[in-house]
C-alpha cells in the first residue's frame, strides 16, 4: 500500500533532530587547547595587526570553557631583535635578510618584552590556562612555532610538558593561521602529536600567498581543520 504524505511526515517528526550540537566533540584529558600569540601587537591599533584579528577572542573564551588543558603563548622579543626591520640598516617590513639559519622575514617591532604590545588581549578570558609559553626571547633567532625556534634545533619545552602530561592531541587557535599557528601545528605533528586547527578560531596575515601555501602544508602533513561548532 502506498505510503502517503502525512504518515511520512508523522514518521520522521518522531526521529531524533541532527543538529551540529548532537555531533560535537567533547575534549578528554589527552587534548589540550594552544591560544597562539593573541597579543595587543596583533590585534587592530598593533604595529602588527592581524586584519580581524580581535575577532578570534570570544570564538578561543568560548572553546576554552570546553577543555581542562589549555596553554597560552607569547612572542617575547628583545627591543634590538634580529626580526625587526628597524634593525638592518635600508631595509623595509616584510623584506628578506640572511641569517645563519635561513631566510629572515623583517617585520616591524613588536611584541617587545614587558611592553603592552605583547601583553595579552585584555578581552582574553581564560583563568584555567596552566601554562604560558613565550618564545622569540633570543635576540639572534626568531620564533614562530610554540614547539621549536626558528633554528629548527632550539626547543621551548612544550613538547616535554605535553608528553609528561600524557596529551597527545593539540588543538590549534590564534594568530596568525600561515605562520604562528601553522608552524605550531606542523612542529607537533614532526613532534608525534595529533593535530587539529580551528580554523574559525584563527585569522591570517596572508603575505603574499602564505596562507594557501600554509594551509596545503598542514594538509600534507595531517593536520586537520575543524570549526569551533566541531568542539562541544
Amino acid at each position: 500500500m502506498p505510503v502517503t504524505r502525512r504518515p511520512l511526515l508523522a514518521a520522521l517528526a518522531g526521529l531524533p533532530l541532527l543538529t551540529t550540537r548532537s555531533r560535537a566533540m567533547t575534549p578528554g584529558a589527552e587534548t589540550a587547547l594552544i591560544v597562539v600569540d593573541v597579543q595587543n601587537c596583533f590585534t587592530p591599533g598593533g604595529s602588527l595587526a592581524v586584519p580581524d584579528g580581535d575577532a578570534v577572542v570570544p570564538v578561543i573564551n568560548g572553546l576554552a570553557r570546553h577543555f581542562a588543558n589549555v596553554v597560552l603563548t607569547q612572542d617575547w622579543h628583545t627591543p634590538d631583535h634580529v626580526s625587526f626591520a628597524s634593525q638592518h640598516a635600508g631595509q623595509q617590513p616584510f623584506g628578506t635578510v640572511q641569517v645563519p639559519y635561513g631566510t629572515q622575514v623583517l617585520w616591524p617591532d613588536h611584541c617587545v618584552m614587558g611592553t603592552e604590545g605583547a601583553a595579552l588581549h585584555p578581552a582574553l578570558s581564560i583563568p584555567h590556562a596552566q601554562l604560558v609559553i613565550r618564545k622569540g626571547y633570543n635576540r639572534e633567532v626568531d620564533s614562530y612555532s610554540a614547539f621549536l625556534e626558528a633554528d629548527r634545533s632550539t626547543k621551548t619545552g612544550l613538547d616535554g610538558y605535553l608528553n609528561s602530561r600524557g596529551i597527545r592531541h593539540v588543538y590549534l587557535t590564534g594568530l596568525a593561521t600561515d605562520f604562528c599557528v601553522a608552524w605550531t601545528a606542523l612542529d607537533a605533528r614532526r613532534l608525534g602529536f595529533e593535530a587539529t586547527v580551528i580554523e574559525d578560531a584563527c585569522r591570517a596575515i596572508d603575505l603574499q600567498g602564505s596562507l594557501a601555501r600554509a594551509w596545503a602544508e598542514m594538509e600534507a602533513a595531517g593536520v586537520r581543520r575543524i570549526r569551533s561548532d566541531a568542539i562541544g
